[in-house]
């Protein structure tokens, strides 16, 4: 019987289909690639995935989630009306690598007209604003900025994807999936390095497991080949430390959202490919959610966005030319899991290109822009990170590169990994589903949101505490109906003194009103900047933004590392105020306050990177509800 990819490659456009190859459980690609075909679906929600009929589960079900559906979240896209498009599979075959390899055309597929949208110069200008002008005045910590290579071909978008999934199975490695997918319109093939989120049934226990993957950190290989010392001095440097810690922070907010015992961080690992190396780490956690509300609320991974994820979409909708089409969405499988519910599978949509019916071609790229990021840098990142696909797309012709070096297996690899985790947060790295001391055992709280989802990772923390939070927008509060023991008053991006902004009021008018009943009050970050005007202390911008930094300080006479993200700092005399304060550094920065009944912090104690966070965070709780 002649095979399904046999039957694709013979008459590609007569199919709507899928061809992956995905990597196992093992962390190693599989040893089989799995080829799908079906009926093609665009639906307007996530939501309305199709994965039920009056038939009962339709068995697997393949979606193109595009960037501008993140609106689901409220949050701001450029609308290009990318379709939902969905996969509804009908036939599927399991085929072995050699034997894809004998089927898949070979033949190189011509390009014209081939370059960058952007050139390198413009890129590195923007890279200077968004530091200046975003990061530089408290809009986030990172923020992941794409530009584009395009050019031009005559061989049918069916063909291309096909020859093109060939070049990527024998020219790249450690890809999560590797894959081609063509439907009406349209077409695609990539290498994606990264997995998004993941939702598989744990046979044991019978819960359900979510898992995310974030990475960060790129280390470009060296024509000459990779070294033990050359290496080691990428795992060393702060940047790309700090840049994967950031987005660990950002997707343990999701996985506090999605999963009620929060998540636990797994690593670091490495993600080595054919010409660069990532560092990553794994987070898990279980969750009752169906699996749509799971990805919604995971859209989309900081990785390819930035943090806070609200801002990072209006960061990248005021610098990005036109919308972002599939680049940094997902490709999300469901599976039935055999008892009524699905699984899911959800790769990035990064490394990939796109082709449409007049032979368009694409490949969007994007770097990871921080505090420390340096423009030329940056450039020669989104170039790396495009080679892979375009060496596939013939588009440019491969460097020499010596023999593959497994760089995890180099001489103090492992040790440089694992020194990573002595600083951050054990909470977040082991178990956290029980509660743990009596004291604040049964005692309420109210999380007021201002557009960082931090308050998720803070409302979990609080729950292990033993407390029973609920979490409210900025926008949805109303102070005359709580009645919550403690109100916490979150974190947030922007400029603490602009009032003109409606969210920067309705924080100050909350915590003037609460300060003013004398009952219970904690403030975070941005709020705490709020509070120390309130009570009189100057607000001034940094010199250089605390973005993603860690720092040793002292908090009312203990010593605690703690993470800290901010542009802004509280500064002045304490004489004329009642109230305590601990400061840091030789400007005397107040990065914590004490009053009657409420208490502020400047650092995040719920991030990772607060090591000392969680004990800190009951000390201020208990202060502020004695009263």
């Amino acid at each position: 019987m002649t095979s399904l990819l046999h039957r694709i490659v013979q008459t590609p456009d007569a199919f709507a289909f899928a061809i992956m190859r995905r990597q196992g459980p093992d962390g190693m690609p599989n040893a089989l690639l799995e080829v799908r075909v079906g009926e093609v679906i665009d639906v307007d929600r996530l939501a309305d995935i199709p994965l039920d009929s009056h038939d009962g589960p339709l068995g697997e079900v393949l979606a193109l989630v595009p960037f501008r559906q993140v609106r689901e979240r409220g949050f701001v896209a450029k609308d290009d009306g990318a379709p939902l498009r969905c996969l509804r599979v009908t036939e599927i075959e399991h085929i072995s690598l050699s034997e894809a390899l004998e089927l898949l055309p070979a033949d190189a597929v011509p390009l014209v007209n081939g370059g960058f949208t952007i050139s390198d110069e413009d890129y590195a200008d923007t890279v200077r604003r968004v530091i200046r002008d975003e990061i530089g005045r408290g809009e986030g910590a990172n923020f992941v900025i794409r530009r584009e290579f395009e050019a031009s071909t005559e061989v049918p978008a069916s063909r291309a994807v096909l020859a093109w999934l060939r070049a990527l199975l024998v020219g790249e490695t450690g890809a999560y999936w590797t894959y081609a997918v063509h439907t009406p319109g349209i077409s695609l093939a990539g290498a994606t390095p990264e997995r998004h989120v993941g939702v598989r049934s744990d046979a044991a226990t019978g819960e359900r497991v979510v898992t995310m993957n974030p990475i960060s950190g790129t280390y470009r290989h060296p024509a000459e080949g990779a070294t033990a010392e050359g290496f080691r001095t990428f795992l060393g440097d702060v940047k790309e430390t700090e840049e994967l810690f950031m987005v660990v922070d950002e997707e343990m907010k999701m996985m506090s959202r999605v999963c009620s015992s929060g998540g636990r961080i797994l690593g670091p690992y490495i993600k080595q490919m054919s010409r660069l190396t990532h560092t990553e780490y794994l987070l898990e956690g279980h969750s009752t959610l169906d699996v749509r509300e799971v990805l919604r609320l995971t859209m989309f991974a900081p990785t390819v966005t930035g943090s806070p994820m609200q801002n990072a979409c209006a960061v990248i909708n005021r610098h990005e030319r036109g919308a972002r089409g599939y680049y940094s969405g997902v490709l999300a499988l469901f599976t039935d899991a055999g008892d009524g519910s699905y699984e899911l599978d959800a790769p990035i949509l990064i490394r990939t290109a796109y082709i449409n019916n007049t032979g368009h071609v694409r490949v969007p790229v994007g770097a990871t822009l921080v505090r420390h990021s340096h423009p030329e840098a940056e450039v020669a990142e989104t170039k790396a990170k495009a080679e892979g696909v375009l060496i596939a797309l013939g588009a440019v012709s491969p460097s020499p590169v010596d023999r593959r070096v497994e760089l995890a297996q180099l001489d103090g690899v492992a040790e440089a990994l694992a020194a990573r985790n002595s600083r951050l947060a054990a909470f977040w790295l082991t178990d956290q589903s029980s509660h743990t001391g009596e004291t604040l055992l049964g005692k309420t709280a109210t999380v007021l949101d201002a557009e960082d989802e931090f308050t998720a990772m803070l409302a979990h923390q609080l729950r292990h505490l033993g407390m029973i939070v609920d979490v409210v927008s900025w926008n949805d509060f109303d102070f005359e109906q709580l009645t919550a023991d403690l109100l916490v008053a979150g974190p947030g991006p922007g400029d603490p003194t602009n009032l003109a902004e409606p969210r920067i009021q309705a924080l100050s008018d909350a915590i003037g009103q609460r300060v003013a009943s004398g009952l219970p009050l904690l403030a975070v970050c941005l709020s705490h900047q709020v509070l120390a005007t309130q009570l009189g202390f100057n607000i001034e911008r940094l010199p250089e933004p605390r973005q993603g930094l860690q720092l040793e300080v002292t908090l009312f006479g203990e010593d605690a590392l703690i993470g800290f993200y901010n542009t802004f700092t509280a500064r002045g005399s304490v004489l004329a105020h009642e109230v305590d304060v601990a400061t840091y550094g030789p400007d005397a920065d107040i990065i914590a306050i004490r009053g009657r009944a409420f208490a502020s912090i400047q650092g995040h104690l719920e991030s990772v990177l607060s090591r000392d966070g969680l004990a800190q965070l009951e000390r201020l709780v208990i202060h502020a509800l004695r009263g």
